[in-house]
C-alpha cells in the first residue's frame, strides 16, 4: 500500500476505536472503563480536529488499551476493523450543507453521521441564500455560523457557500459523498440528476 499521511492514519485509528465502542454499545454493556474509553475517544477526535496529532494518538491509544483489556477479561466482545478499510473511509470527503443557524442535537447527529463516512466538509449557507430559501432574515450572521461549525470536532473543514450557484462549491471540493440533512429543500433524485449534468457521478 502507498504511504498514507499520518493524520489519515490517526483518523483511521480513531474510527476503529469508535467502531469497537459502537459494537459494545449494541451489546448493552456499560461500565466505568467503557465510559473512560469513550472520553478518551472524544478527546482524541477533539485533538485531531485541532491539528494536535501527537495528543490525538496518545489518547486514542489509551482508549484502545482499555477496550483490549476488557476483551481479554471477557467483559466485552467486539472486532477491530481492517485498517485498509478505515484508511479508505478516512480519505473520503463527505460534503454536508445547511444554514446551521441555531445548533441543536439534530445538527450534531447529522455531523457525527457524516463523520462516520469520512472527513467532513461543511458548507454554511450565505445570509442571502437563507433569506431566499426561508423567506426571512437570519438570526445569526453567516460568519458567526461559520465560526460555530468550524469548532465542532466532527467537521474537518467549514466554509461559506456561494450566492446563486450551489454547484460551484461542490466542484471546488470534489466530495466522494454528499449527505443531505432530513429537512433540506431538495429532492434527492432531482439533485442527483443535476449533479450528473454538472459532471459529477
Amino acid at each position: 500500500m502507498e504511504a498514507v499521511n499520518p493524520e489519515i492514519r490517526i483518523d483511521a485509528y480513531i474510527r476503529n476505536v469508535a467502531n469497537a465502542l459502537d459494537q459494545i454499545e449494541k451489546e448493552g454493556i456499560k461500565n466505568e472503563v467503557i465510559e473512560i474509553a469513550r472520553a478518551y475517544l472524544k478527546d482524541s477526535i477533539y485533538y485531531l480536529s485541532r491539528g494536535d496529532q501527537f495528543t490525538a494518538l496518545a489518547t486514542i491509544a489509551y482508549a484502545e488499551g482499555l477496550l483490549d483489556a476488557l476483551r481479554l477479561l471477557g467483559m466485552a466482545h467486539f472486532n477491530w476493523s481492517r485498517t485498509d478499510d478505515l484508511i479508505k473511509r478516512a480519505q473520503n470527503k463527505v460534503f454536508v450543507a445547511g444554514t446551521f443557524e441555531i445548533i441543536h442535537p439534530g445538527h450534531i447527529a447529522y455531523l457525527r453521521r457524516a463523520w462516520t463516512l469520512g472527513r467532513v466538509v461543511a458548507v454554511i449557507a450565505r445570509d442571502s441564500t437563507v433569506k431566499k430559501i426561508k423567506g426571512r432574515d437570519v438570526v445569526i450572521p453567516e460568519n458567526q455560523r461559520l465560526e460555530v461549525i468550524s469548532n465542532i470536532v466532527y467537521v474537518h473543514k467549514a466554509r461559506l457557500g456561494y450566492e446563486g450557484d450551489m454547484f460551484r462549491v461542490v466542484e471546488e471540493e470534489r466530495p466522494n459523498i454528499i449527505l443531505l440533512g432530513p429537512n433540506q429543500p431538495f429532492n434527492e433524485n432531482s439533485l442527483r440528476e443535476e449533479l450528473k449534468k454538472e459532471g459529477f457521478g
